[in-house]
């Protein structure tokens, strides 16, 4: 079979790409060189629906281990009892919580996208918003999640569902003030992790298995594997609202969820994925993942507070974890030209929507900068005076190519001392 030269060399080119810029996508990582390796390997071509043990096709006694290792790797992670790691991505993963937990038009509660919250959290774009009633509360002008709000409107409301967990929110959460609330109308409390979950599991914040009913997150971001979601309870349980198997027995939260992983969302799970998150699950649990999210929380906290000295309006001041929400209207910038113009400079973040934005969506008044991925390449806190520096240089000359052109050399220069996949030449 002859080689696909036009799509090799575009992922070269995209190899090229991500060894020479700054990458500060808050939701984006390095994997290690294995976890992509695996992704790249036979159990693509099988087909496995089902669960080990319990499959539609024969053939399945091996990738049955490989998922079997994966799940017991990741209870151990965090301590739980049960797991699912079949999920595609973090959306399919919140689908199917949802499938398990709602039924369409009932009230469920999450924070608001404008404020740092995710699409799936009942964005009115989103499944979750179409199928769902979502009722949102926020974050207050200090830019912390209103608690108060939640509570009233819980109260008020009385959700079947209360979800905790953002796409931009620099902060940790107070678990245990929202399981109150939710024990007190009859809510479950569901925690996405997609971007703390790799801090959390090395004991860096607040452990939200304590006190919310379902986990989820995604795999790709500071839990740094491959692209994919996973869905995990500490402890089992009797769903309550009285729904039986087949032999009258009241079906337990663990089943509700399997089912609708598959065959309520999903087909055959993407066996190779689930063998790269397997190594991944490794990689953390050794010593080195959690130094690696020590040194995350250091990095992100010199490079908030280098911002702050520079005259950066950080929401809420600073940050807990791997990401800080930056509003640049004092800088009378907004986040699309920000973003483009840091583009040009090699220097990647997203554009984002701030607490009271007064922009749309497609333009917002901020950026979100994260460094789990910087961190990766072996940066530490010294550095990140020097990469806020070519931010800052770029961001107060934008329409200056010269500025841009010699920040994009300087960014090319520095990198080199953080090799990236030099095993691929």
């Amino acid at each position: 079979m002859q080689k696909d030269t036009l799509v090799f060399d575009l992922i070269r080119k995209e190899l090229e790409r991500q060894r020479q810029g700054i990458e500060l996508i808050a939701s984006e990582n390095f994997t290690s060189l294995q976890v992509m390796q695996a992704m790249g390997t036979v159990p693509t071509n099988k087909y496995a629906e089902g669960y080990p043990g319990k499959r539609y096709y024969g053939g399945c006694e091996v990738v049955d281990e490989i998922e079997t290792l994966a799940i017991e790797r990741l209870k151990k992670i965090f301590n739980c009892s049960w797991a699912n790691v079949q999920p595609h991505s973090g959306a399919s993963t919140n689908a199917a919580v949802f499938l398990a937990v709602m039924k369409p038009g009932e009230k469920f509660m999450g924070l608001d996208l404008s404020m740092g919250g995710h699409l799936t959290h009942g964005s009115p774009a989103n499944f979750s918003g179409k199928t769902y009633h979502a009722i949102h509360y926020g974050v207050t002008k200090d830019g912390i999640v209103d608690y108060e709000q939640l509570e009233a409107k819980a109260r008020a409301e009385k959700p079947k569902m209360i979800i905790c967990g953002a796409s931009a929110y620099s902060r940790d959460w107070d678990y245990k003030r929202i399981r109150a609330v939710a024990d007190e109308v009859g809510a479950v409390v569901f925690a996405d992790i997609a971007h703390p979950a790799g801090l959390i599991a090395t004991g860096l914040l607040n452990d939200p298995f304590e006190h919310c009913h379902i986990v989820s997150s995604t795999t790709h971001k500071t839990l740094r594997g491959p692209r994919g979601g996973i869905i995990m309870l500490r402890h089992d349980f009797e769903n309550p609202w009285g729904i039986k198997d087949p032999k009258g027995n009241l079906r337990m939260m663990s089943s509700l969820l399997d089912l609708a992983v598959f065959p309520g969302s999903q087909g055959g799970p993407l066996e190779h994925v689930i063998a790269a998150k397997a190594i991944a699950f490794g990689e953390i649990l050794t010593e080195d993942f959690k130094t690696y999210g020590k040194q995350i929380i250091s990095n992100a906290q010199a490079m908030a507070k280098t911002f702050v000295n520079r005259g950066y309006n950080l929401i809420s001041g600073g940050t807990d974890s791997h990401l800080m929400l930056i509003d640049l209207r004092n800088k009378k910038l907004t986040g699309k030209k920000a973003q483009e113009t840091l583009d040009k400079a090699l220097i990647t973040v997203n554009r984002n929507s701030v607490p009271f934005d007064d922009k749309s969506p497609f333009i917002t008044s901020g950026i979100r900068v994260g460094v789990p991925a910087v961190t990766t390449r072996g940066m530490k806190e010294e550095h990140m005076e020097t990469v806020v520096g070519m931010i800052d240089k770029v961001l107060m000359n934008p329409d200056d190519p010269d500025v841009i052109s010699s920040v994009s050399g300087h960014v090319k220069e520095f990198m080199q001392q953080f090799p990236l996949y030099p095993e691929l030449g």
